[in-house]
């Protein structure tokens, strides 16, 4: 009797620390998918830079170097033109009278260096391209080649009439974020400044009469433009807005004549 006794209480025992064994291996899985659901990357695909633990999951206590190719920060918003610091287009810049609806602006970012601090703040450069599509109401064809933004009227009705710029753009920007929620999103606040080198100036037209025409010039745009963006999201969502300070034209007709983009 004491024999069978003794034999329950070593399988008992033996069966009760296999359990214990599994579930602790069970509780370290889901430790680690939870880990790695958890891990930490910028908005959009692309290669990161960094020391990782062995979980996958970067250690974001200590300050280290970000960087690499990336598909990220892609703006899609509204383009306004602004004149000497009103909406309204003065009798000189008539021409450019717009479809506020209809003139946009698209961009995104293909690189960026920086470094990370701790996970609540980095700063980092970047780099990438953008359009500004700006709808003529008026049925006007803007003359390449010239000295000063100039434009004949045409007799001829445009159902689409579009004058656009395309940039380099390199931004500077700090990055300041809050904790990860449950679901790995967080809030974040972006600001910082901007440069852009010109690419060249597009018209776009299409028409009954000539079909559709596209023709390419510097029209000129300013060659080189600096201003300020200022982002604020949460997750993979947010919401922006970029001034230039600098003129959107290099001719002393549209001296004071700006842009602005937001969403």
């Amino acid at each position: 009797m004491k024999r069978l006794i003794l034999t329950a209480l070593i399988v008992s025992g033996l069966t009760g620390a296999i359990a214990q064994n599994v579930n602790a291996q069970q509780d370290t899985t889901v430790t680690k998918e939870r880990k790695m659901k958890k891990f930490d990357m910028d908005l959009g695909v692309g290669i990161s830079i960094g020391k990782k633990d062995s979980t996958g999951k970067t250690n974001m206590s200590k300050g280290r170097f970000i960087g690499g190719i990336t598909i990220t920060r892609v703006d899609l918003g509204f383009s306004r033109l602004i004149d000497n610091g009103s909406f309204t287009l003065s009798p000189e810049n008539d021409f450019l009278d717009y479809r506020g609806g209809k003139t946009s602006t698209f961009s995104f970012d293909i690189i960026q260096f920086g470094y990370r601090f701790n996970s609540n703040f980095k700063i980092y450069l970047a780099g990438g391209f953008d359009w500004t599509h700006i709808r003529l109401n008026k049925d006007i064809t803007m003359q390449k080649n010239a000295s000063e933004l100039s434009y004949i009227q045409e007799d001829i009705h445009f159902s689409k009439n579009r004058f656009s710029s395309s940039y380099v753009h390199i931004p500077f920007n700090f990055e300041l974020r809050t904790k990860e929620n449950d679901h790995g999103n967080r809030f974040y606040f972006v600001f910082g400044p901007e440069i852009g080198f010109l690419l060249n100036g597009k018209v776009k037209q299409i028409s009954n009469e000539r079909g559709k025409v596209k023709v390419s010039d510097d029209y000129n745009f300013q060659s080189f433009r600096y201003g300020g963006t200022v982002r604020l999201g949460y997750g993979a969502f947010g919401v922006f807005a970029k001034y230039y300070a600098s003129d959107m034209f290099a001719t002393t007709a549209q001296k004071g004549l700006k842009t602005c983009h937001s969403v």
